[in-house]
C-alpha cells in the first residue's frame, strides 16, 4: 500500500446462497479521488458500496481503509471516521428535526443521546445551517423530517455525511430524484467538501454528463464483476453507454 492509498480491496466477493452479488474483485483507491460507479441494475454497484462501508461483510477477501481491515472494526467512532454511506433509503429518523438528523452524522464520535437528543451548541447549529443553506433547505432546519419531501430528505442525508466528515464518502444514487440544476448544485457542494478536506468519493451515477464533469475515474460493473476501470481522459459517453448494452 502506497502512502496516498486510502482504500485497498483484496479478492473480495459476496454471495447470497447460490447468487453471486459481486465476483472476485480487487481495487485500490487513492486520497482525493472522485470515482463513479456505473452499470445496469443488478450489476453489483450497491453490493460493492455496502462492502466498502463495512456494514456488509464479504464472503471472501478483505477491505482496508487507511490500513485498517474493516472486518475488525465495529460500527462506531473508528468506522464513522473512516467511511460514510448515503444509501437509497436515506436512513432519516422521521420523528426528529432536520438539525438532529444532520447531527446524527456525529453519532460515532458523540454517542447516541448526545447526537440525537442533546441541547445543540450554537457553533454546531451554525455549521448545520450553513450546510443546509448550500443544499437549498436552510429554512427546514427545525422542521420534523417526516414533513419533508423525498428530495428534501435526500439532501438531509447528504448534509449528515458532510457533518460526519469521514475519509471516504460512499453514495448510492444520491441525486437520482433531483432535477438537473439541483443535482449539479449538490455535486458542486460535495466536490468542494472533498477538495477542502482531502476526502474521496465513490458514487453510483447514471448521468453521463455528471460523470464526465465531476469524476476523475470510472469503474464499470456488469453481472457482478468489475469490467472497466479508467481515468478521466478516457471517460466518454460511448464508454458509459456500452456498460448498459
Amino acid at each position: 500500500m502506497t502512502s496516498n492509498t486510502l482504500i485497498e480491496v483484496t479478492n473480495i466477493s459476496k454471495t447470497y446462497g447460490q447468487t453471486i452479488a459481486l465476483g472476485n474483485s480487487n481495487l485500490t483507491v487513492g486520497e482525493g479521488e472522485l470515482i463513479a460507479l456505473a452499470g445496469p441494475s443488478g450489476s453489483g454497484k450497491t453490493t460493492l458500496l455496502n462492502l466498502l462501508s463495512g456494514w456488509t461483510k464479504p464472503t471472501t477477501g478483505s477491505v482496508s481503509i487507511r490500513g485498517q481491515d474493516l472486518k475488525y472494526l465495529i460500527p462506531g467512532k473508528n468506522l464513522s471516521e473512516l467511511v460514510g454511506l448515503i444509501d437509497q433509503q436515506y436512513s432519516i429518523v422521521p420523528q426528529l428535526s432536520v438539525i438532529n438528523n444532520v447531527l446524527a452524522g456525529k453519532l460515532g464520535q458523540w454517542g447516541f443521546f448526545k447526537s440525537l437528543f442533546s441541547l445543540i451548541h450554537p457553533l454546531y447549529r451554525e455549521k448545520v445551517q450553513s450546510t443546509l443553506d448550500g443544499l437549498g433547505i436552510g429554512d427546514k432546519i427545525d422542521n420534523k423530517a417526516s414533513h419533508l419531501s423525498g428530495g428534501e430528505q435526500q439532501r438531509v442525508a447528504i448534509a449528515r455525511i458532510i457533518m460526519q466528515s469521514p475519509s471516504v464518502i460512499l453514495a448510492d444514487e444520491p441525486i437520482a430524484s433531483l432535477d438537473p440544476a439541483r443535482a449539479k448544485d449538490i455535486m458542486d457542494i460535495i466536490k468542494n467538501q472533498l477538495i477542502s478536506k482531502k476526502q474521496s468519493l465513490i458514487i453510483s451515477l447514471h448521468n453521463t454528463e455528471l460523470i464526465k464533469h465531476y469524476c476523475t475515474r470510472l469503474i464499470g460493473l456488469k453481472g457482478g464483476n468489475i469490467v472497466l476501470d479508467i481515468q478521466q481522459p478516457l471517460i466518454t459517453e460511448n464508454t458509459i453507454k456500452e456498460l448498459y448494452i
